[in-house]
């Protein structure tokens, strides 16, 4: 099985007939039939049978079509990247940013780009990331980072997973260990706005447990939030390097029993994941995250 026998199981299959696949394909019909024929007897399975009008699917075949077009689909997706890396890019690329760069891995993203395309001015903008998808839907961002999935309208590359912890103030081990959400939305909290991920993930799983938590402050920095953990005010979502690292340092509480996943992706507009600029920087990123 390769790529012109998924090729030519796809042109005929949309085509219905061989002749008129054969010359989609700007090949003879006799070679089409041999792909064909050819892809059966790699997969042991009858894919199309002859009617008085060329070729429809069997039911094998149906089945298996969708994977087929998602195969072409991305072979596809993969040259117009590799033909944008060896265009020049000009003009001026607008950034959605969130979290703390390290974490993003926004300076060796930055180097690679102005290195390979000198003439690409990057603007950078840093917010929540629901601002973020927000702003790359409303045209005022081109790109950006966002963490969860968003919908439909967005092309998304998911960058990294990653683990929140519920984190408690220094002394708070026996009000948190054991206990679970419905038990841990008596304590008091810090809240985020709506924009924030930490609201977005909090109010869906406080939600689907029923309870409403005690809110005590609304912050949105994670800075202050950190703070104010430590200065005893309530409890907070942490990433769990965080997490961790100011429970070794500073004596803060992780609960035990509770934890949030969610992802780090990288979004465009689908209707402009093709531009050259936007499909070169998803490339750029793909390469930088790929052993993810």
């Amino acid at each position: 099985m390769d790529l012109t026998q998924l090729r030519a199981f796809v042109t005929v299959a949309r085509e219905g007939n061989l002749t008129r696949a054969a010359e989609r394909l700007h090949l003879t019909q006799p070679a089409v039939s041999l792909q064909i024929k050819s892809l059966q007897n790699a997969l042991n399975l009858q894919l199309f049978t002859r009617t008085p009008s060329g070729m429809a699917l069997t039911d094998d075949g149906a089945k298996l079509l969708p994977f087929a077009e998602r195969v072409m689909d991305s072979v596809a997706e993969f040259r117009q990247g590799a033909a944008a890396l060896h265009s020049t890019l000009s003009g001026r690329l607008s950034i959605g940013t969130i979290l703390d760069p390290e974490f993003i891995r926004l300076g060796p993203f930055l180097k690679r780009l102005v290195e390979s395309y000198p003439q690409l001015s990057t603007q950078l903008q840093h917010g929540m990331s629901g601002w973020v998808l927000q702003q790359v839907k409303a045209g005022t961002l081109d790109v950006g980072y966002f963490l969860g999935t968003p919908g439909k309208e967005f092309h998304a590359l998911r960058l990294t997973s990653f683990t929140y912890n519920v984190v408690a103030p220094q002394g708070w081990k026996t009000r948190v260990a054991g206990r679970d959400w419905p038990a841990l939305a008596k304590l008091p909290w810090l809240w985020t706005p709506p924009e924030s991920a930490h609201h977005r993930l909090l109010t869906k799983t406080f939600g689907h447990y029923k309870v409403t938590p005690n809110k005590v402050a609304l912050v949105d920095q994670e800075p202050s939030m950190l703070d104010l953990v430590k200065s005893g005010v309530g409890l907070s979502l942490m990433r769990e390097s965080i997490a961790l690292r100011e429970a070794h340092a500073h004596g803060l509480v992780i609960a035990d029993k509770v934890s949030l996943s969610t992802d780090l992706s990288f979004i465009a507009l689908a209707k402009r994941r093709n531009e050259p600029t936007i499909a070169t920087v998803f490339a750029l990123l793909q390469a930088l995250w790929g052993n993810e």
